[in-house]
C-alpha cells in the first residue's frame, strides 16, 4: 500500500542563488529576535521588576500572543491576494522594530498600569509580528518546487535563526544589566532588539529582491473555503498539531531560563551561559541534521530530534545535584535537537504546501503558513503561561526591585519541574501526533 503524504518533488527545480538563500535566511533575525526575546525576559520583567503577580503575568504574555490565532490566518489570506509577499515583510517588520522597542518602554510608576501597558504594546507588536512571519515563512514553496532546495534553504535560515537566537537571547539580558537593569535596563534591552528587527528586515526584503517565484493558481475564493482545503491535508494537520504542542514545550522551556539560572544554578550570568549552550552547537550540526534527514527522511529524522530534545530535559531533574559543567553540556544537546526540530519542522511544511498545490491547483501558500505562524505562535505564547502557572501553584514571590526575590524550596521546585519535566512531556507527546503524517520519498 503506497503511504500518503506530501510528494517530494513537484517538478524539477534549479538550485537557488547565494544571494536569494542568503537573502531570505536573514530575515530570521525578526523570527529568532521577536520568538526569543519576549518569551525570555518578559515574564520576570514583569515579575522581577514590574512586581505583578506570577498568574497575571502569565495571563498577559498569553494574551497577546494567542491574539495571533486570529490574526495569522487573515495576514496568510491578504498575502495569497496581494501576488506578492515582500512589500509584507518591509512594512510589518520596521513597525515591529519599532513596536518592539515601545514594549520595554515602562512610561507608567505602578505596577499596574505597567502591566497593562506592556500587554497592548505586546498586542500591537504581536500583530504586525503575523504580517511579517506569515509571508515570510510561505515564501518557501515559491522560491523553489524542489523537495531536496527546500531542505537546503530551511538549513540556511535555521542557521541564522540559530545565530538571531544566541544574538538576542544572550546579549539582551547582558545588556540589561550592563545598562543599570531595571526599567531602564530594560528599555535599552528593547532598544537592541528592535534594531536587530530592522536589520533583519531590510536584509530580507533587499536580498530576496528579483528573486523567482513560482506560484500556481488562485487561491480558493474564500477563507472558509481556504481552511476547509488545509483542514483536509492530512500531512499538515498532523504536522501543525505536532508544531503546535512542541511550541509550547519549547516556549515553556525559554520561559523558565532566567528564573533557572537565578534559583537552581544561581549563578549571576547563568541566563547568558545557558543560551549560550542552548545554541551555540546548533549552529555546529546544522550540517550534520542535513545529513541525517537525507539518508533517514525527514519525519524520522524530526522524530530523532525530538526524543533528544526530551530526553535532555529529563536529565536536567539532576541539575541541583550537578556541576554547573555538566548542566551546560545537557543543554547542549538540548539546544542540539532543537536545531533538528526547527530544520525538519519547516522543511516538512513546504512540502505539504506543495502537496496542496500539486493536488489542487491553487497557490494558496499564505493560509498555510498564516496557520502554521499562528500554531507555532501559540504554542510559544502557551510555554510562559504554562511556566507562570507552576509558579503560581509552587508560591513564586514577585518583587518590584529590579532583582529576584528569595525563594523557599518549594517555589525553586516549581522553578526546576516548570524547566524540566514539563517541556520533556510536551516535546515526547506531539511525537505521537505524528502518526498521521506519512511520507514518501523519491530517489
Amino acid at each position: 500500500m503506497t503511504p500518503a503524504g506530501p510528494s517530494p518533488v513537484v517538478t524539477q527545480a534549479s538550485g537557488l542563488p547565494r544571494r536569494v538563500l542568503a537573502g531570505y535566511a536573514l530575515g530570521s533575525l525578526v523570527a529568532g529576535a521577536f520568538g526569543t526575546v519576549p518569551g525570555l525576559l518578559l515574564l520576570p520583567y514583569l515579575t522581577d521588576t514590574l512586581g505583578v503577580a506570577a498568574g497575571v503575568s502569565g495571563l498577559l504574555v498569553l494574551l497577546p500572543k494567542a491574539w495571533d490565532v486570529v490574526v495569522n490566518p487573515l495576514a496568510g489570506r491578504l498575502s495569497d491576494r496581494s501576488g506578492t509577499r515582500r512589500p509584507f515583510l518591509l512594512v510589518a517588520g520596521l513597525l515591529l522594530g519599532v513596536l518592539f522597542a515601545a514594549i520595554f518602554a515602562a512610561p507608567f510608576a505602578g505596577g499596574a498600569a505597567s502591566g497593562g501597558y506592556v500587554a497592548i504594546a505586546f498586542l500591537t507588536a504581536a500583530t504586525a509580528y503575523a504580517f511579517f512571519q506569515v509571508p515570510y515563512v510561505a515564501m518557501p514553496a515559491e522560491l523553489t518546487d524542489g523537495y531536496a532546495e527546500r531542505t537546503r534553504l530551511m538549513t540556511w535560515r535555521v542557521a541564522v535563526l540559530a545565530l538571531a537566537i544566541l544574538i538576542s537571547g544572550a546579549l539582551a539580558p547582558l545588556v540589561v544589566e550592563a545598562t543599570g537593569g531595571g526599567r531602564i535596563g530594560h528599555r535599552w534591552s528593547g532598544l537592541f532588539v528592535g534594531l536587530l528587527i530592522v536589520v533583519g528586515t531590510l536584509a530580507t526584503f533587499f536580498g530576496t529582491r528579483g528573486a523567482e517565484s513560482r506560484t500556481a493558481r488562485d487561491a480558493e475564493p474564500s477563507l472558509v473555503a481556504q481552511l476547509r482545503v488545509a483542514s483536509a491535508n492530512a500531512p499538515f494537520r498532523a504536522l501543525l498539531l505536532c508544531w503546535i504542542v512542541q511550541a509550547a514545550g519549547i516556549g515553556t522551556m525559554l520561559a523558565g531560563v532566567q528564573f533557572f539560572a537565578d534559583h537552581v544554578l544561581r549563578q549571576d550570568a547563568g541566563g547568558t551561559f545557558l543560551f549560550a549552550a542552548f545554541v551555540g552547537p546548533a549552529l555546529l550540526v546544522m550540517p550534520l541534521w542535513t545529513a541525517i534527514g537525507k539518508r533517514h527522511g525527514k519525519l524520522r529524522s524530526l522524530i530523532a530530534a525530538s526524543l533528544l530534545f526530551a530526553t535532555g530535559a529529563l536529565v536536567l531533574l539532576a541539575s541541583p545535584a550537578l556541576p554547573a559543567l555538566v548542566v551546560y553540556l545537557v543543554v547542549a544537546l538540548i539546544g542540539a535537537g532543537y536545531a533538528g526540530q526547527q530544520v525538519f519542522a519547516m522543511s516538512m511544511l513546504p512540502d505539504c504546501i506543495a502537496y496542496d498545490t500539486a493536488r489542487t491547483g491553487r497557490r494558496q501558500a499564505g493560509v498555510f503558513t498564516g496557520l502554521w505562524t499562528a500554531g507555532e505562535t501559540l504554542g510559544l505564547a502557551l510555554g510562559p503561561g504554562i511556566y507562570a502557572l507552576v509558579l503560581q501553584v509552587f508560591g513564586y514571590v514577585s518583587s518590584a526591585t529590579g532583582e529576584a526575590a528569595a525563594q523557599d524550596s518549594t517555589a525553586r521546585l516549581g522553578v526546576l519541574l516548570g524547566f524540566t519535566i514539563i517541556p520533556a512531556v510536551l516535546v515526547g507527546v506531539a511525537v505521537l501526533l505524528l502518526r498521521g503524517y506519512q511520507e514518501r520519498i523519491a530517489k
